[in-house]
């Protein structure tokens, strides 16, 4: 468990994802192209985001062979499967609700599945590895998720997931994202949901860091800052 704790930390991994050749940021002439109606793919990545997509990169180039399957749920207009392929990575699938999926990059060496995240048609023990950037905390179902992931994760395994958080709680229940509620996870709640993944089979790698020093972000009036943490399958759930 990790937290963003100031905002130059943004810029600072966005320019390390350059340097890796993974980031997947749209620049001239390619945006141009698109205005023109020239490129119909969907863009990828988010700046805001680099924080999150460095850490489960470098978590996954240290964890994960290449020829491993990864699954990104939520993963329209994600870097992550972008990025991975450009890193070498060769058996990629994502899965999101959204039907322009057909629209994302690399369809012929990227699997695309539209489907719920928290039922997926995936085998069971299908993924030695799961992401979830920025998605968790849109919809939140703390069981059907922990269920659906561990199911779907092979032994030693690992799901890796940022999100929205603040120590303190702070309340969006006037607010919804998707059509779906919005959580900003607090420390209580996202270590209860650390509690209740070892019930499940999973179990946190590394240690727990909850403290938070800048609210970076800002949407909609609230100011929190992200989360990033991973857990691994050690036994059946």
């Amino acid at each position: 468990m990790d937290v963003l704790r100031s905002k130059q930390q943004i810029p600072d991994a966005r320019s390390e994802l350059i340097k890796k050749g993974a980031s997947r940021l749209e620049r001239f002439p390619k945006s141009w192209l698109r205005r023109w109606g020239l490129v119909r793919e969907v863009p990828v990545g988010d700046f805001v985001k680099s924080w999150d997509v460095l850490a489960t990169l470098t978590f996954l180039e240290r964890e994960i062979g290449k020829d491993e399957p990864v699954l990104d749920i939520g993963c329209y207009a994600s870097e992550v499967l972008v990025a991975l392929h450009e890193l070498g990575y060769t058996s990629l699938t994502g899965a999101d609700l959204n039907p322009d999926l057909a629209r994302m990059p690399l369809q012929g060496a990227i699997r695309y599945e539209t489907c719920n995240f928290m039922k997926t048609p995936f085998a069971d023990a299908s993924f030695q590895a799961i992401t979830a950037i920025s998605v968790i905390e849109h919809g939140f179902d703390e069981k059907a998720l922990l269920t659906e992931m561990s199911r779907l994760l092979k032994p030693g395994g690992c799901f890796i997931a940022s999100f929205d958080y603040w120590p303190e709680k702070i309340d969006t229940t006037d607010t919804t994202f998707f059509g779906m509620e919005w959580t900003i996870f607090s420390r209580q709640e996202v270590a209860a949901f650390i509690d209740h993944a070892v019930h499940h089979g999973l179990t946190l790698v590394g240690d727990r860091r909850f403290d938070a020093e800048e609210a970076v972000i800002e949407t909609v009036g609230k100011r929190y800052t992200f989360g990033w943490l991973a857990l691994r399958k050690t036994t059946s759930s």
